[in-house]
């Protein structure tokens, strides 16, 4: 089963929406700090209504400690964002795939789209619009994985 990383997230509703998406889907939810917004916020329950009990979610400090944890996993890093090289629909995704998603205002780091095994992309044809909702981008990449393993019964 495919897992979601947020990296660095910083708006709560978002989150939560994520989190919602990821507790239907019987997903893991990786945060990766520092967040923009407590744990315990309450835009981030009231986004994932009464559904945070069915998350998988892990929090990691920092980039640090989420790859130390993904070191010891199986599987590939793969990044979402607008630099990405390769549309997302293009992707042969895998079982342990790894999907990372960067802020809502900054995007996955630099450094680490270096460390990511593929950098992905949602193709938006309209040229004045610069990116999609994080939790839209979520789900459109997590959705697409999980039909192409056809786990979506």
């Amino acid at each position: 089963m495919p897992r979601v990383v947020l990296v660095h997230p910083q708006i709560p509703p978002n989150t939560g929406n994520i989190a919602r998406t990821c507790a239907a889907t019987n997903t893991e939810l990786h945060l990766v700090g520092p967040l923009g917004f407590e744990l315990s916020d309450r835009y981030l329950k009231r986004a994932g209504l009464d559904y945070w009990p069915h998350v998988k979610l892990h929090y990691h400090l920092d980039l640090a400690q989420f790859q130390s944890h993904y070191q010891q996993s199986e599987g590939r890093l793969l990044g979402f964002s607008v630099r990405g090289k390769s549309c997302y629909g293009d992707c042969q995704f895998q079982e342990n795939d790894w999907l990372v998603f960067g802020s809502e205002t900054e995007g996955l780091p630099a450094k680490f789209m270096a460390t990511c095994d593929q950098m992905l992309y949602i193709p938006m044809p309209h040229p004045e619009v610069r990116s999609l909702n994080l939790s839209v981008s979520v789900a459109v990449g997590l959705f697409e994985a999980l039909r192409q393993l056809d786990q979506l019964n």
